[in-house]
């Protein structure tokens, strides 16, 4: 998923700055790591499946992780999921969230 220019000027305040003048690889581009993480949570692929044109998938899944934690990720999503229910775009009445079921063993007591 590209974010325009303008959903990018909303959207890049909220995220952090790149590390700069560290040892090492330099970090890639806020913008298509984004991109990158919404084609996941759009899919609902495994990472591992993310198409070329983005940057490596453990780069964004990593960045994922980072932004999770440190509720980078909520100042970002929950602004545009509120804009988009107030402009019927999006109805959070028919979403599904993927489960894990584990099958207990036979004769055990949970």
């Amino acid at each position: 998923m590209e974010l325009s220019d303008k959903e990018w000027a909303l959207i890049e305040p909220e995220l952090p700055l790149l590390p700069s003048g560290i040892r090492g690889r330099p970090w890639r581009n806020n913008r298509e790591v984004l991109e990158g993480i919404i084609w996941i949570l759009r899919t609902g692929a495994p990472w591992r499946d993310l198409p070329a044109k983005y940057p490596p998938y453990q780069t964004c899944h990593r960045r994922f992780q980072l932004w999770s934690c440190d509720g980078t990720l909520e100042k970002v999503l929950v602004p545009i999921t509120e804009k988009l229910e107030k402009r019927r775009q999006l109805n959070m009445s028919e979403c599904c969230i993927d489960g894990k079921f584990v099958e207990a063993k036979k004769g055990v007591l949970v």
